[in-house]
């Protein structure tokens, strides 16, 4: 390396002096910075790639891609991917149905004794449920209809067609009814009930109660009812869910904003609930089930969902954050307002029938869904209600994991990935005194049966579409684009201190600036010949400031 160092000093010295520059500043030679090879195609690629994926880091990590993504696929509209879950979900939805039987019912009429109830069940149904007659409108909304077919599974089920006996449902409603009637047309419904020996009690299957059985009472009130009350043709608490339903539903598709998604616009053409006069009783605003406004932008602790079983909006309160699959998601549970009474909360009184007779705390009226008959709905084994409701029978007993309803609800798509609503039918029973085969039956709330609703989990594929859209992304895209800042910066880096290290001296460089610079000092020569030529004497280079050369 000396060798080469002072090549280049003398060199430069002996050109200055033989052309008679000075050089200001420092005496001694200049640093001689050689640059090797050219700038190439794949050095200005590689840079490209630099700048691009930096440039696409800090673009994806300023702008809410990944939302925009998810709410195309979210919104309601034929061909998303939630339209496909939405008009046919192919999840297992249950139905199960628990009916209490009585084994006392003489002792119970003729001896004052407490009705010993029996659990029976479950009686299972898988509901086969889509959308149908769907049509999207303008305003954001979709219509359409729900079919349902209820099939029973045996392997889940007891014997469906054991005999059970419960209420004599359309006699106890027709006796219950007359009470407001006079006398004299009292006197002639307890004799034409009497020429048909009607008993206050029945024994029928379990198929038979859910689906239906012929009775005389419910035909002829078919017959003669008007349009409004007038009840099916035959007797049956679900017998009305199979097929395609009549209501026409219409809700927001989220084209219009996430605040309304899922929720109905209108039911049957019309802004309000047609069982209730006064609201918030028969206010809308509420799900259908199948989608929720996404707690994720509306940040409400309050969702309400929708069903004609219902008769009503079924306010649900946020409670905890859950984890289920991986997947995060809020727990709802009924709110405590839902059966509470009149004088806790004001806003229950138009739930009251007549405005006449409100009922104690966990009971709510729901006779405008039922053809005007005196059904009540609960939680069942009169969970959470007055105590004076259990009082009455025997073989009751509520447990709040087995009975309570609650929905998981996906906060940032809206969908509920696991759901339970479970409840209980009552027939509220006046006793009729004039009415001879009911005289003996006492003023009493009567359970029925009570039933579970909901799915436990959701298929694989919407499964897995739900954690790719939540769980996945949430930690996949941060990394991705701070991975693609990261790698930018990464490569930038490296071509400049590429780029850098191309300038550093090395033997090769040297060797090639050596030739260069032999060819330029010949030239000086030239150059300066003429002049040494005419000089007269000579001028004995100076090389005390050069450093010496070791050979």
């Amino acid at each position: 390396m000396g060798l080469y160092k002072q090549y280049f000093q003398i060199g430069q010295y002996a050109r200055n002096h033989l052309l008679g520059k000075k050089k200001k500043g420092k005496s001694g030679p200049p640093l001689l910075i050689l640059k090797n090879g050219k700038f190439t195609n794949s050095r200005l690629a590689v840079l490209l790639i630099g700048v691009f994926t930096l440039a696409m880091g800090i673009i994806l990590s300023s702008i809410p891609w990944v939302d925009y993504l998810i709410l195309k696929n979210l919104r309601l509209w034929n061909g998303s991917l939630s339209f496909q879950y939405w008009q046919k979900p192919g999840v297992l939805r249950l139905t199960k149905v628990y009916i209490f039987n009585v084994t006392n019912p003489d002792s119970f009429l003729n001896l004052g004794e407490k009705p010993r109830l029996q659990e029976i069940g479950p009686f299972v149904y898988r509901e086969d449920m889509e959308k149908v007659n769907i049509k999207f409108h303008d305003n954001g909304t979709v219509t359409y209809q729900h079919k349902k077919i209820l099939q029973f599974v045996p392997e889940l089920s007891v014997n469906k067609d054991q005999k059970i006996t419960v209420p004599n449902i359309p006699l106890l409603t027709l006796s219950t009814q007359s009470n407001s009637m006079s006398y004299l047309v009292q006197r002639t419904i307890s004799f034409l009930l009497n020429l048909k020996d009607y008993k206050p009690f029945v024994t029928v299957t379990a198929d038979e109660l859910v689906f239906g059985y012929d009775d005389t009472l419910v035909s002829l009130a078919h017959s003669f009812y008007p349009k409004r009350k007038r009840p099916m043709s035959r007797m049956g608490l679900l017998i009305n869910r199979n097929g395609t339903l009549n209501e026409v539903h219409n809700i927001y598709t989220g084209m219009t904003g996430m605040q309304d998604f899922g929720l109905l616009e209108k039911l049957n053409g019309a802004d309000r609930l047609p069982y209730w006069k006064e609201s918030p009783c028969n206010m809308i605003r509420a799900s259908e089930g199948s989608f929720f406004p996404p707690r994720y932008y509306t940040k409400a602790d309050v969702v309400h969902v929708y069903d004609k079983d219902l008769c009503r909006v079924m306010p649900l309160q946020y409670r905890e954050p859950v984890v289920k699959h991986g997947i995060s998601a809020d727990l709802y549970t009924p709110a405590a307002s839902m059966f509470e009474t009149v004088d806790q909360e004001p806003d229950n009184k138009c739930y009251c029938p007549g405005n006449d007779f409100c009922p104690p705390k966990g009971l709510q009226s729901i006779s405008p869904c039922q053809f005007d008959a005196p059904v009540y709905l609960s939680y069942p084994h009169f969970m959470e209600a007055d105590p004076a409701l259990i009082e009455h029978f025997e073989g009751l007993q509520p447990v709040k994991e087995k009975h309570s309803s609650y929905l998981k609800i996906q906060p940032r798509l809206g969908v509920p990935i696991e759901a339970k609503v479970r409840l209980q039918l009552n027939l509220k029973v006046d006793q009729a005194r004039h009415v001879t085969p009911v005289a003996k039956f006492p003023s009493i709330i009567y359970p029925i049966m009570w039933i579970e609703e909901g799915i436990d989990d959701l298929p694989p594929p919407i499964r897995r579409w739900i954690y790719l859209a939540t769980t996945f992304a949430d930690v996949a895209c941060p990394l991705m684009t701070y991975g693609f800042i990261f790698l930018g910066g990464c490569i930038l880096v490296g071509v400049f201190i590429n780029g850098y290290k191309s300038l550093v001296f090395t033997k090769e460089t040297i060797e090639i600036s050596m030739k260069s610079l032999r060819r330029r000092s010949s030239g000086y020569i030239a150059v300066a010949r003429p002049k040494l030529i005419k000089r007269d004497t000579y001028t004995l280079l100076d090389l005390d400031g050069v450093e010496e050369i070791d050979i």
